[in-house]
C-alpha cells in the first residue's frame, strides 16, 4: 500500500465516527455531550474494494446482507445474522463453501465490497444512457453570455457519445429547443409568469398520452440510435438526443442564441423566470423511463423576478433579501419560493432526477431558496461572481471530464442502514431525502432527514458524504445490549447506477465495542475522533440555525464545550491552573474556537446565498475537507527551512515569509513585506537569485496540487502584507496581537484591528468555567 493510503483515516470503509467505542445506555451517551454519529462516504473509491458479479445473500428476517461478522456453520451450511441472530440456510450455489474455500463476502478484510447487480435483459445495450438537460438563463450581458456559451460547447465535447442532451433557455419566457429537427430550429415557448404542472408541460410539448403527435422520425426516416430504447415515449427524442447526434445542432443553436430581447425599463431588474424554467425541465424529464439517471444543469446569472420561485420584485429600489430581513420576517417572497422549491424537490426525487446549480452573478440569485431542491436531490452547486471566473469555468469542466479528474457522477442511489438491537437512527444530514421507511430502528426524535431507515440519493459522487445520527434505546442496566454481545454492528447498503449505467450495491459492515463508560471512561476517551466531532458539531449547529427560531449558536457551542471539558478534563475543583486535557481532546477546543468565528456561525458580512452555499458544501464533503472549512490550514515558506505547517495565528506573519492559507473555498498566497519588495524589484529574474525564484514558485506549485482534487475549484487570492486583499488571510487568523497589545509585537509581523477574543483568552475562560464546582 502507498504511503498515502496508510494515513487515510477512513480506511476501506469510508466511515469515521465521533466515538469509536459506545457507552451502553442512553444516560451515559447523553453525558458524552458529542452525539453518537457516523460520517460515511458511500461510494468513495478505494483500490482494495472488490466487485462481485452476483447478487448478495440477505437475512430472511432483517434483510441485512451476509458479511464477515456472520457466524458460519460450514457443515450444516447455515449462517447466523449478527444483527438479529436469525439462522439462514445457504442456497444451493454456495454448496462448495468451507473454511478454506470462502466466498468473497466472508473474507475478514472485505468489510466493504461491491456487487454488480445482474440486469433484467441480457442485451448489453440495454444499459440506460445518462441524460443532461442544460437550462440557460439568457438575461445577462453579452460578455457573460459569450463565457457561458464557450463553457457549454466545451462540456458538449466532453460528454460520452451515448449521453442524451436537452436544451432549455429562458428569460422572460421559457424556450424548449427541439433538437431532433436539425433543418430548422423549432422552439416551444412557455409563459414565465404562472406555475405550470408536469402534465401541462407534457401536453404542450406533445408528449402526453392524449396529446401525442406522431413525432418526426429522425432525418431521412431513421430512428436516432439509442434513443428508442429506454424511453417509452418516443416523442421525447425530439428534445433529448445522444450527444454525438446533436453536438453540431446545439453548437449552431448556441452561436445564434441571443441575450433575452425583452425590454427592461430604467430602474428595473430583468424579468427572469428561473422557477418556471426548472419546472419545465423537470416536466420534460418526467417523460423519460423511470430509472433513467438524469440531471438538470441550471446556469443562472441573476435573481428570479418573474413567476413562481421569485425572490425579489422587478423594482431595483427593492434590495434582495439579507439575513437581517429573514430574521425580521421582512422578506416577502422567501417562504413562497421555498414552498415552490420543496414541491419541485418532491417531483424530482419521485422521478429520481438531480438539480445542479451553477450561479454566477454579482448579486444573489436565490441559492438560499433553491437549496432544498439541490440538497434533497444530491445536486452539485457552484457559486462564482462571473461565468468568466476560473471558479465557474474549471468547476464546470470537471463535471464532464473523464479519467482521474472525473467526479464519478452516479445516479438513482438509495442508502439503507441496518443496526444492532438497541441502536436507533435519528436521521441524516447531507444530500439525500428520507424515504419514510419505518422500522424498529427509527428513533423518536429526528435530526435532518429522519423518521426512516432508508434514504434516496438521486445524485451522488465519489466525494459525497452523509452524517448519520444514532441514539440508544436502553436506559436501564438490566437489558444492556453488551451483556449478550460486547460488539455492536452497523451496516450501510448503498445501491446506485454507476456512470456506465450498471446497477451496483456497495455494502459496508462495521463493528465497534460496547463499554460500560462509568467503569472504564479511559477507553471512551481513547475512542474519541476530535476532527469528526468538530465537523459533526458544525453540521448540527448549521441545521439548528436554519430550523430553530432564535437559536443562539455561539452560546450552544460554548455550553457543550464547557460540559465536555468538565467531564473529560483532568483538574482539581475550582483550580483553573490545574486543568489539563487528554491529547485525544486537545485539538477540539481550538476547532470550536474557529467554528464560532467561521462563516457557518457568523452570518454577518455574508449574504443568505453565500451562507446557504457554504453550508451545503459543509454537509456533503468528507471529514478532512470539512475540517479545513472550519479551521483552515496554514503553511509557511522561507529561505532557511522546508515548507512547514504554521500556527493559524497573526504571529505567523513575518516580513521574510510566504504563507499559504487553505480555507477550502479560497486559497490565499500571502507575501511578507520584504518578499513583496524584492519581487517588485525583479530579483527573481536574476540568475544569482535562483533560490528566490524557487521560493516564489513553491506555494503556486502546492496550490496546483490542492486544486486538482477539489470541487468546486477554490478561488485563488495572491496578495501582499498590508495590501488590500490581505484581509482574506487576516480574517482567518487568531488575533493574538491586536491594537491593544501591539507594543509587544516583533518587528515585521502584523496586528489585527479587532475586539474579538484570542484563542488564549478563550482557553483561559474555558478552563475557569470547566473546573467550577
Amino acid at each position: 500500500m502507498s504511503e498515502m493510503a496508510n494515513t487515510d483515516p477512513e480506511g476501506i470503509d469510508g466511515v469515521r465516527m465521533t466515538w469509536n467505542v459506545w457507552p451502553r445506555t442512553k444516560v451515559e451517551a447523553s453525558k458524552c455531550v458529542i452525539p453518537l454519529a457516523a460520517c460515511i462516504s458511500p461510494i468513495r473509491s478505494h483500490p482494495d474494494i472488490p466487485t462481485l458479479p452476483y447478487a448478495p445473500l440477505r437475512c430472511k428476517t432483517c434483510s441485512a446482507v451476509l458479511n464477515p461478522f456472520a457466524r458460519v456453520d460450514f457443515t450444516a451450511k447455515i449462517w447466523i445474522c449478527p444483527f438479529c441472530y436469525q439462522r439462514n440456510h445457504f442456497p444451493p450455489h454456495y454448496a462448495a463453501i468451507s473454511e478454506t474455500n470462502l466466498p468473497g463476502e466472508l473474507y475478514p478484510q472485505y468489510t466493504t465490497l461491491q456487487y454488480a447487480l445482474p440486469t433484467d435483459s441480457a442485451a448489453p445495450q440495454s444499459l440506460p444512457s445518462p441524460v443532461f438537460v442544460f437550462v440557460l438563463d439568457t438575461c445577462m450581458i453579452e460578455e457573460e453570455m459569450e463565457y457561458v456559451k464557450s463553457a457549454l460547447k466545451r462540456a458538449l465535447g466532453l460528454l460520452p457519445d451515448n449521453a442524451l442532451v436537452g436544451f432549455v433557455s429562458y428569460g422572460t419566457q421559457v424556450q424548449v429547443h427541439e433538437l431532433g429537427f436539425s433543418d430548422l430550429s423549432k422552439v416551444y415557448v412557455f409563459r414565465g409568469s404562472k406555475e405550470i404542472s408536469k402534465d401541462q408541460v407534457l401536453e404542450q410539448l406533445g408528449l402526453s398520452v392524449l396529446g401525442r403527435r406522431p413525432g418526426p422520425i429522425g432525418v431521412g426516416g431513421y430512428q436516432p440510435k439509442g434513443v428508442q430504447m429506454g424511453i417509452p415515449n418516443a416523442g421525447v427524442n425530439r428534445f433529448l438526443l445522444p450527444a454525438s447526434d446533436c453536438e453540431y445542432t446545439l453548437n449552431t443553436l448556441l452561436d445564434e442564441l441571443q441575450t433575452d430581447q425583452w425590454p427592461v425599463p430604467q430602474g428595473s431588474r430583468a424579468s427572469r423566470c428561473t422557477g418556471v424554467a426548472l419546472s419545465v425541465a423537470a416536466g420534460l424529464l418526467g417523460a423519460c423511463l423511470p430509472g433513467t439517471g438524469a440531471r438538470i444543469v441550471a446556469l443562472v446569472g441573476g435573481p428570479c423576478t418573474e413567476g413562481p420561485g421569485a425572490i425579489v420584485s422587478k423594482d431595483m429600489s427593492d434590495p434582495v433579501r439579507s439575513h437581517k430581513d429573514l430574521d425580521k420576517d421582512a422578506a416577502p417572497y422567501f417562504k413562497k419560493a421555498i414552498k415552490f422549491y420543496e414541491n419541485l424537490a418532491k417531483q424530482l426525487v419521485s422521478q429520481g432526477h438531480v438539480l445542479d446549480l451553477f450561479a454566477s452573478a454579482l448579486d444573489q440569485v436565490g441559492v438560499a431558496e433553491m437549496k432544498v431542491a439541490i440538497e434533497r436531490t444530491g445536486g452539485l452547486v457552484v457559486l462564482a461572481e462571473s461565468f468568466g471566473h476560473s471558479v465557474f469555468k474549471d468547476s464546470f469542466k470537471r463535471v464532464f471530464e473523464e479519467g482521474e479528474q472525473s467526479l464519478g457522477l452516479c445516479f438513482n442511489g438509495t442508502l439503507e442502514i441496518n443496526c444492532s438491537k438497541d441502536i436507533k437512527i435519528q436521521g441524516v444530514i447531507g444530500p439525500c431525502t428520507s424515504l419514510e421507511k419505518k422500522g424498529p430502528a427509527v428513533a423518536d426524535t429526528a435530526i435532518g432527514e429522519g423518521n426512516t431507515t432508508a434514504w434516496k440519493m438521486c445524485g451522488l459522487d465519489r466525494s459525497t458524504c452523509l452524517t448519520v445520527f444514532f441514539d440508544l434505546s436502553s436506559s436501564d442496566q438490566s437489558n444492556t445490549p453488551g451483556t449478550v454481545n460486547p460488539q455492536l454492528y452497523l451496516q450501510f447498503l448503498t445501491s446506485f447506477q454507476n456512470p456506465e449505467g450498471q446497477m451496483m450495491l456497495r455494502v459496508t459492515t462495521i463493528t465497534r465495542r460496547w463499554i460500560d463508560s462509568s467503569v472504564s471512561p479511559e477507553e471512551l476517551v481513547q475512542g474519541f475522533d476530535q476532527e469528526t466531532a468538530a465537523v459533526v458539531m458544525a453540521r448540527k449547529t448549521s441545521l439548528k440555525m436554519e430550523s430553530e427560531e432564535s437559536f443562539d449558536a455561539t452560546r450552544w457551542l460554548d455550553r457543550g464545550l464547557i460540559r465536555l471539558c468538565s467531564k473529560f478534563g483532568d483538574y482539581r475543583k475550582d483550580d483553573p491552573s490545574s486543568f489539563t486535557l487528554n491529547p485525544c481532546f486537545s485539538l477540539f477546543p481550538q476547532f470550536m474556537f474557529n467554528l464560532r468565528r467561521s462563516q457557518f456561525v457568523q452570518v454577518f458580512n455574508n449574504s443568505p446565498d453565500e451562507t446557504a452555499y457554504f453550508r451545503m458544501l459543509l454537509n456533503r464533503e468528507n471529514i478532512s475537507n470539512a475540517a479545513v472549512m472550519i479551521q483552515p490550514s496554514l503553511i509557511s515558506y522561507s529561505f532557511n527551512s522546508l515548507p512547514q505547517p504554521a500556527l493559524l495565528d497573526v504571529a505567523s506573519i513575518a516580513a521574510d515569509r510566504i504563507l499559504l492559507l487553505d480555507s477550502y473555498f479560497s486559497i490565499v498566497i500571502f507575501h511578507g513585506m520584504t518578499i513583496a519588495q524584492w519581487r517588485n524589484m525583479g530579483y527573481q529574474n536574476q540568475p544569482e537569485h535562483q533560490a528566490f525564484a524557487q521560493l516564489l514558485q513553491a506555494p503556486h506549485d502546492d496550490t496546483q496540487l490542492i486544486v486538482r482534487d477539489r470541487f468546486p475549484v477554490p478561488r485563488l487570492v495572491v496578495c501582499d502584507q498590508h495590501g488590500s486583499q490581505a484581509r482574506f488571510l487576516l480574517a482567518k487568523l487568531n488575533p493574538s496581537a491586536t491594537y491593544n497589545n501591539a507594543h509587544e509585537m516583533a518587528a515585521g509581523s502584523d496586528v489585527i484591528f479587532t475586539d474579538d477574543v484570542s484563542l488564549q483568552v478563550f482557553f483561559e475562560h474555558l478552563q475557569r468555567l470547566a473546573v467550577q464546582s
